[in-house]
């Protein structure tokens, strides 16, 4: 099975610009920012609640704790919530008003029920063939995350744990390695 393309910063943008046009721009691009900022699964992103993502007082939570239940290998894992989709979580809520209840879905249908994980990837599909990205899936993101970890010098076990994934070999999979990456490691020599 092919894997997923990493797309480049012009394609996010031009992905984020055709989220932006659409029927449910915000909650679109919250499903997209959690697979690129966090790099969550589209399953994990589905099974997500505000009960997650916000604390008793209502703040965006550093970290989100995904149960066992709703990662891929059924082990539990904690995902740390950086600056940037902090404020992509605040700025989704703000537009919500008070639907923003702890037992509700973040991420709610056109029905107004929850996504499942097949649903949500179909979204993603879609997307990506609206901004003209071939190759790109729902896991794009996921890919992205764990690249810009790699080549921006972050440990490989971290990048394994924040992953969710047992083996570093996984997680290696996950890297994209292009000619301006090799031509730059050469020309360190």
């Amino acid at each position: 099975m092919k894997q997923a393309r990493v797309l480049t910063d012009a394609e996010q943008k031009r992905l984020l610009a055709v989220v932006a046009q659409g029927r449910h721009a915000a909650r679109n691009r919250m499903a997209v920012m959690l697979s690129y900022l966090a790099g969550l699964r589209v399953g994990e992103i589905a099974a997500l609640s505000w009960g997650d993502v916000l604390d008793g007082s209502g703040a965006v939570r550093e970290q989100v704790r995904l149960s066992a239940e709703i990662t891929k290998g059924g082990h539990a894992r904690v995902v740390f919530v950086n600056n940037r989709l902090r404020k992509e979580i605040e700025r989704y809520r703000s537009g919500l008003g008070d639907a923003a209840k702890p037992e509700r879905p973040l991420l709610l249908t056109q029905k107004r029920t929850a996504f499942s994980a097949n649903t949500l990837c179909q979204l993603m599909g879609q997307l990506y063939e609206q901004a003209g990205l071939d190759g790109a899936t729902s896991h794009s993101g996921r890919r992205w995350f764990i690249t810009r970890l790699a080549h921006s010098g972050i440990s490989p076990k971290v990048i394994m744990t924040l992953a969710g994934h047992k083996h570093l070999t996984t997680t290696q999979r996950y890297i994209e390695v292009n000619d301006e990456l090799m031509r730059a490691a050469v020309d360190i020599l």
